[in-house]
Parts: structure tokens; sequence; C-alpha cells
């Protein structure tokens, strides 16, 4: 009697695929390769590459570059975003929830360069990207309602100042945090000293939180 050909197959079986998993690798490898390359130095097969999968699945996924450049945007939008909202800033008082807002963000970028890259690269391409996507617009709205309320509770408790809009209040933020990551090396070789040190970086970290939070406070002798 013959063996079954199937109880002698010593072939290793076909593993199953995982699409979320193949989703996240690209958008992984995405994110990497626009940052190091940009939108327009990027090629989809590098990307492909990096992420160990079959180029064909970049189309499957995403469509075309332009339209994983967008889902690298709003992967790394949400991340940030969702982080934010894990501060609980309404469980705190409203200088130390805007404390701890203020630290996040920066840490939040010196901790993903790839963010920044990704950003300055959108905004060579007038936000095209972003424009077409409902999804990153809306993701800054509860954080405009996070920093109003935060600006509320401190102006009720007499500690900020009660007609700073909350907009103004975050494009600050992130210009003070954004401009010192984005614009390092030219920083560094100007004033001849290495911003990107860690203790550069920590007394920077502590200006910003200190600069935002004197903005904030009510002005003496100011009526209202």
């Amino acid at each position: 009697m013959n063996d079954s050909p199937r109880m002698n197959d010593k072939r290793p079986a076909r593993q199953k695929r995982d699409p979320e998993a193949t989703r996240r690798a690209l958008l992984s490898a995405a994110i990497a390769e626009f940052a190091d390359k940009g939108l327009a130095g990027s090629r989809v097969d590098e990307i492909a590459q990096r992420a160990g999968v079959n180029k064909q699945l970049v189309y499957h996924h995403f469509g075309n570059k332009e339209d994983l450049f967008r889902a690298a945007l709003e992967q790394v939008y949400g991340e940030i975003r969702a982080r934010e909202q894990a501060l609980h800033l309404a469980d705190l008082p409203a200088v130390a929830a805007m404390e701890r807002l203020v630290g996040f963000s920066f840490d939040h970028l010196a901790e993903h360069p790839e963010l920044v890259a990704l950003l300055n690269d959108e905004n060579r391409h007038e936000a095209r990207h972003i424009k077409d996507s409902p999804q990153i617009q809306a993701m800054h709205s509860p954080l405009i309602v996070m920093i109003e309320e935060t600006l509320t509770r401190g102006a009720r408790d007499g500690v900020f100042r009660d007609d700073m809009d909350a907009i103004n209040v975050y494009i600050s933020i992130a210009g003070l945090a954004y401009f010192f990551f984005a614009n390092n090396h030219t920083l560094s070789a100007i004033f001849d000293t290495n911003l990107d040190s860690a203790r550069e970086v920590s007394r920077r970290r502590r200006h910003v939180i200190d600069f935002v939070l004197s903005a904030l406070r009510p002005v003496a002798g100011a009526t209202a």
C-alpha cells in the first residue's frame, strides 16, 4: 500500500495573508521613505522593498503614490492627535494642563523627526494632500476644543487671560516647537552650537513651556 502524497509532503504550509499587517508595514515603510526622500524622490518599489512585500500590494491597499503619501500624513497626524486626547487635560488644573500639553507637543516632535520631515514636504506641495483628507481636518477639532476648555477654565480661575483664541494658542505652541526641530541644523550652524544635544533640547523645552505660560497669564492692571 502506497503512502498518501499528502502524508509525506514536507513542504511548509502556505502562510495565511494578514491584510492589516501588510497595510501597517507599508505605512511604516512609506513614512520612513517619504521622510528620507520626500514625495518626489520616493519610489513605490523601494517602499514595497522596505515593507518586504510585493509592489502590487501598494496599489492594492493605497491606489498610488499620492494616495499613499496622504495615508502617511493621516497616520502621523492620527498618532499625535490620539496621544493628545490621552493627556486627559480636563482632569488637571488649567496651568498644569497647559504645561502638560506644551511639554507633550515638544516631546512628540523630538521623538518623531519623520513628522517634521513630512510636514515640510507637504508645505512644499501647498497642503494639497491635507486638503483632500477630511479625516485630517476633522482630527483638529477635538484638540481645539480641548485647548479652548483649558483656556476657559484658566480664565475662570484667574490664572489665564480671558482674551486668548484657542487656534492661535495652538499655532503658537506648535510653532515654538516645530521651528526648533525643523531648523535645528541651520540654527546650530548660525550660533555655532549643537542645538541637537540633550542639554540644549532640554533647555529649549523648558523655555517653550515657560514662554507659553507667561503669555497666557493675566496682564497686571488690565481691565476686563
